[in-house]
């Protein structure tokens, strides 16, 4: 599939229409999303035939990018019920089969590296302080390929730190700087339109059997 394809057939999904903001919701969109998934794909094989896991996967777009880019299996998790009904039926929309999990993150009891690849756009951590550092915490102890986040490029030495020190990254790479389009979605938003740089990091786990050296 071409990115523009992809890029087109994911503008198509529906979005939060009432978001939350002690969720950090914001929806990840088409533009950032199929890029993301791309460059997954056909820069790093890691999403075609692959178990993709989306962490916070709100109404769904990066795991059904990567369903759409040839996953063998595509599981979305997200703590509010709402957003995965949209989720659902965005998936049904695009006829793709997505197993959907309502969870919090930091609830999840999975144990050991049961997927292949993660994907996620998690909560920034402005409402709550090092939200997006629990997220990868956990992906990088279930991933056994890859894990590709999302992160404000002022983070960047933290994120990068944290990842080889404390979450047992064998690797820790940028791959590509983005400008994140936030709209005016809540009272408190003064722009229409602000415009957030963040990173698109690729994450690389130890292996289980490495670890254990």
């Amino acid at each position: 599939m071409k990115l523009k394809q992809l890029e087109s057939l994911l503008g198509s999904l529906q979005q939060f229409s009432t978001p939350k903001i002690e969720l950090e919701q914001y929806p990840t969109g088409p533009h950032i999303a199929s890029r993301m998934l791309y460059t997954a794909e056909n820069s790093f094989e890691d999403v075609n035939s692959k178990v993709v896991a989306d962490f916070g996967c709100g109404c769904g777009t990066l795991g059904l990018a990567a369903g759409l880019l040839g996953a063998e299996s595509i599981i979305g998790l997200d703590i509010d019920a709402e957003s995965l009904e949209i989720a659902y039926e965005n998936a049904d929309e695009l006829e793709l089969d997505m197993d959907f999990i309502q969870c919090d993150i930091n609830s999840l009891n999975w144990r050991g590296q049961i997927v292949e690849t993660v994907v996620m756009n998690p909560p920034f951590g402005t409402r709550r302080k090092g939200a997006d550092m629990d997220f990868l915490s956990l992906a990088m102890k279930v991933a056994s390929q890859a894990v590709y986040s999302l992160h404000k490029t002022t983070t960047r030495e933290h994120v990068k730190r944290a990842a080889l020190r404390d979450y047992n990254a064998r690797s820790a790479e940028v791959i590509c700087e983005l400008r994140y389009d936030v709209p005016q979605l809540y009272i408190f938003h003064k722009k229409k339109e602000v415009d957030i740089a963040v990173d698109l990091w690729r994450f690389v786990p130890q292996r289980t059997q490495e670890r254990s050296l």
